[in-house]
């Protein structure tokens, strides 16, 4: 099964999808085994987890690329990925999808504001006009290589413009061949409900940290028929804080004794790697060629 056709039935499957976001293929790996069936690639998690800067439209195609490919080739679930406004033009956002999906994706969203994007829980987002919105749409479902590759249009326009702009521009996008929607920035759970009554495709709820949107329950997504639910970057944050605090802690007192049992252990990395595994591969490997090489 491709990993679109993967996507869509894991929404179709499940009353509420939730989609974990990972950094690295390792926290993939992690959310895989936890019992995750959908992930997510953030373009907030690329600018800041793997270059270090802010989410304003710095990270490029091939920083997003890297990141989806090394995630994608260790699990096995569909991936949903932020290629922000596309990175351009139509030829550009056509390079994206075709490279994306080469890598690995099973989804992309793709954004209405401006290719100077902000994050989308901060002020002042400036958007495109709906008719560059709907040309990004148009481009990316032209460029994809198999139909189940799923586009998801993301509209900031909520903040700016209010709830009957939004959904205009999500029909709109439907229209123009979306699959899905992803209003961002949501304050309500009434806000959801309307949506999800005048927008028939599936629509996301991001429930990120320290936003705009309340942390709102999976019983509270479902009961306004909201069909996926994405922590972008929840693990991410957990693991920053832990991260400063043994950094903290070893260069004010010497040592790491005190956050021991914070840490993930030695055996606990390897299980979940299946370290021993590879290492009897190499045993066999080594004992093969041993006998091989004595045997002539």
């Amino acid at each position: 099964m491709n990993t679109g056709k993967q996507f869509r039935e894991a929404v179709a499957q499940n009353e509420l999808l939730q989609c974990l976001g990972a950094t690295t293929a390792y926290h993939a790996l992690l959310a895989e085994k936890s019992g995750a069936k959908a992930l997510y690639v953030s373009g907030g998690g690329v600018s800041a987890g793997s270059l270090g800067v802010p989410d304003l439209g710095i990270s490029t195609l091939n920083d997003v690329a890297v990141d989806v490919e090394r995630i994608c080739s260790r699990i096995s679930l569909p991936v949903l990925v932020d290629i922000d406004t596309g990175w351009g033009g139509s030829f550009n956002i056509a390079r994206a999808i075709k490279t994306l999906e080469k890598a690995g994706a099973a989804a992309i969203h793709i954004e209405d504001q401006i290719q100077q994007k902000r994050c989308g829980h901060r002020p002042n987002k400036a958007l495109v006009p709906k008719f560059e919105m709907l040309d990004r749409i148009k481009s990316a479902v032209d460029a994809r290589v198999s139909d189940d590759l799923v586009i998801m249009a993301r509209t900031d326009s909520l903040a700016q413009q209010g709830l009957e702009a939004a959904i205009d521009i999500m029909g709109a996008c439907v229209d123009a061949g979306a699959d899905m929607v992803f209003p961002e920035a949501v304050s309500e759970l009434a806000v959801y409900k309307k949506i999800t009554e005048s927008i028939a495709v599936p629509v996301l709820a991001n429930i990120t940290e320290f936003g705009v949107t309340p942390l709102f329950t999976t019983d509270e997504l479902i009961s306004a028929d909201v069909k996926i639910a994405l922590y972008p970057l929840s693990a991410f944050r957990a693991a920053n804080q832990a991260a400063l605090n043994v950094y903290q802690q070893i260069i004010t007192t010497g040592s790491q004794q005190a956050v021991l049992e914070v840490m993930q252990t030695r055996e606990e990395l390897y299980e979940y790697l299946e370290y021993h595994r590879y290492e009897q591969q190499l045993d066999q490997l080594f004992s093969k060629e041993g006998a091989d090489v004595n045997s002539i």
